[in-house]
């Protein structure tokens, strides 16, 4: 989508340096802007645990370090957003999964990416479900698998 602007940023973690190898400007860039309908301006950050947990805790009340955190500020006429992943889970979740750290982080960019945009999986199933095939297309089109 033109008129977007994606900014990427890295917090201090131990691993990072496997993190910056796979999460190129351009792939994510790439990844983002394949997932808008609109033109945006999304800012992503690559932190540790500490940081992921503050913030979940902060901003969702729940005292523990999750995948990625979507803040959505604008949707008209740009989608405006600040995707937050946390580095070590993304990597144990991707281990756990038997994914590639680059698969899951691709994935998960894209899932930020729709959740600022308006789509929710936590509303009811049908709504889950309709989230899910988009990523599943989405993805397919970039050339990852179907991530579920």
């Amino acid at each position: 989508m033109s008129m977007t602007e994606v900014s990427l940023q890295f917090g201090r973690f131990e691993g990072v340096a496997a993190h910056r190898a796979v999460l190129s400007s351009a792939r994510v860039k790439a990844w983002i802007r394949h997932a808008l309908n609109a033109p945006g301006e999304i800012a992503v950050r690559i932190v540790g645990e500490d940081e992921g947990r503050a913030l979940n805790l902060q901003y969702r009340g729940k005292d523990y370090a999750t995948n990625v955190l979507t803040f959505d500020y604008t949707r008209q006429p740009v989608v405006a957003a600040d995707l937050v992943l946390c580095g070590p889970v993304v990597a144990r979740e991707a281990h756990d999964q038997g994914k590639t750290l680059e698969a899951h982080y691709a994935h998960l960019l894209v899932h930020g990416t729709l959740h600022a945009q308006g789509w929710d999986h936590e509303t009811n199933e049908r709504d889950a479900l309709a989230m899910e095939a988009l990523e599943i297309l989405l993805l397919g089109a970039l050339g990852h698998p179907n991530p579920y």
